[in-house]
């Protein structure tokens, strides 16, 4: 009887402890905005990552906003937080990267990238690392090479569509993002050995990435954190190739050449490297084009002036010519297709941070510690800042900066942390539209649409009907060809 006493004694005390230190800080900050904890261990966060149509803000954003107004507090990813759909108080947290607020992702979002991320490093070595990232891009640029590779890259997915009726489009937007982003870093093409087991793991890396951090064998977590350790494996060997020269199948210099060279990077921060590439330029530009396609397809309108843009640019070139940086700049209305898509879709639904010290802001106080979720999709779904924000309108944008950060408008982040390769996504986004729009027409189901679990995903990868414009029986001299 005594032992069951204490024992629910014990409990009892343990729970209180729990609920404790779950509302502790209400007591301690009175002047923080208004909201609520949600309950002990677990807070919102179940309620906050319930997935929801990517172009809506969602029922967990739109109760609160009502409630509580464009900034409350919650208790998200086990901590208390500041969540922010206010774009004046976006624009302040990214504008003001370690001098009031420092990224701060969730432990588990870490050990799966690797301390040498740059979504999670800070201080100097954020600095040092996106040096390296911004080098990469300068590497890159508008050069004709480069230019070449996406052409033919998107050119050859969509000769591979030839006699068939139907494809599931996010599979052949990754295959596409995959080959222009590997050539460039790795400078292997996507057929090699080596690149093909380096895809089938970072596959299962990426199913990792969001799922829930339980590192027990045969979960999710676990089999991503084994992924990330044969990506290494791999990655070493490719480097070790690279460094001997002896490789075959390299076709031409790469940026892990700039890698290899070196000697500050450890192994481990040239590994996250490339994984930080594969990220930005694997799984952001397939999101990217696969919601072009949604949307576009749900508007013959907006195809159809694209239809005329690209038609008019191909008819000032070859059948066989390659597009080019002039070509780029003459797509003023893909600019805004893309723009559009941008800010309907929202790949980037939010972003982590943290308050290093106390920031007072309209009249009440953001805690030192405290996290804060700056939503850059509600900014873009406010009522207040775009006329009919549900409606894709790549109109709206006529006559308006087309650059893809401000406080209106931040798809790629903003700060000292604004994506560096965000315009090579659109480039590669844009390249792909020309060929698609000049060749086939498309059609989806409507229910097919793109979801935010938080990142953006579609269910049974959209299915869409295709059908040529033109009836060839011969290849295109371009498939299997390389520069």
């Amino acid at each position: 009887m005594v032992t069951t006493v204490l024992l629910a004694v014990f409990v009892a005390a343990i729970l209180a402890a729990v609920v404790y230190r779950h509302f502790l800080p209400l007591l301690r900050n009175p002047g923080a905005p208004r909201g609520s904890f949600g309950w002990p261990l677990v807070g919102e966060t179940i309620g906050f990552l319930r997935p929801h149509a990517s172009n809506t803000t969602g029922d967990f954003l739109h109760s609160h906003i009502t409630r509580y107004g464009a900034v409350f507090k919650s208790h998200l990813f086990g901590a208390p937080t500041v969540v922010s759909c206010d774009e004046e108080l976006n624009h302040f947290v990214l504008q003001n990267e370690e001098r009031l607020f420092q990224c701060s992702y969730p432990g588990p979002i870490r050990g799966i990238l690797g301390g040498s991320s740059l979504l999670v490093v800070t201080g100097e070595r954020h600095r040092r690392i996106r040096g390296m990232a911004l080098a990469f891009v300068a590497s890159t640029g508008l050069r004709p090479a480069y230019l070449a590779d996406v052409d033919r890259a998107a050119r050859a997915v969509v000769a591979s569509w030839r006699g068939r009726c139907a494809v599931a489009f996010c599979d052949e937007a990754r295959q596409f993002a995959f080959g222009a982003i590997v050539e460039q870093v790795v400078g292997l093409s996507p057929e090699a050995p080596l690149i093909r087991r380096l895809l089938e793991h970072y596959s299962t890396f990426m199913k990792g990435l969001v799922s829930l951090p339980l590192n027990i064998p045969g979960t999710p977590y676990a089999r991503a954190v084994e992924a990330r350790r044969k990506i290494s494996l791999t990655l070493e060997e490719i480097m070790d190739e690279r460094w001997k020269g002896d490789g075959s199948s390299f076709r031409k210099p790469a940026f892990l050449d700039v890698l290899i060279a070196n000697s500050e990077l450890s192994h481990d921060d040239k590994v996250t490297f490339v994984l930080d590439s594969l990220l930005a330029g694997y799984e952001t530009t397939s999101v990217l084009l696969s919601m072009l396609v949604y949307f576009v397809g749900q508007s013959p309108q907006c195809l159809e002036q694209l239809k005329v843009e690209h038609e008019s640019i191909r008819s000032s070139k070859g059948t066989d010519e390659f597009l080019t940086a002039e070509d780029y700049r003459k797509m003023e209305y893909t600019q805004r297709v893309i723009n559009e898509t941008l800010r309907c879709g929202n790949i980037v639904k939010f972003v982590h941070r943290k308050a290093l010290k106390d920031v007072k802001y309209k009249g009440y106080v953001i805690p030192a510690g405290w996290k804060v979720l700056p939503i850059l999709g509600s900014v873009h779904l406010d009522p207040a800042l775009y006329k009919n924000p549900q409606e894709f309108d790549p109109c709206r944008w006529e006559g308006l900066d087309q650059t893809s950060s401000g406080k209106k408008f931040a798809p790629f982040g903003g700060g000292l942390r604004l994506c560096p390769g965000s315009e090579l996504g659109k480039v590669e986004a844009a390249f792909f539209l020309h060929h698609l729009v000049l060749q086939y027409g498309w059609r989806s189901d409507g229910e097919y649409v793109p979801m935010a679990h938080p990142y953006v995903e579609f269910s049974k990868g959209l299915p869409i009907e295709i059908w040529c414009h033109q009836q060839s029986d011969t290849a295109p001299w371009f498939v299997g060809q390389q520069l």
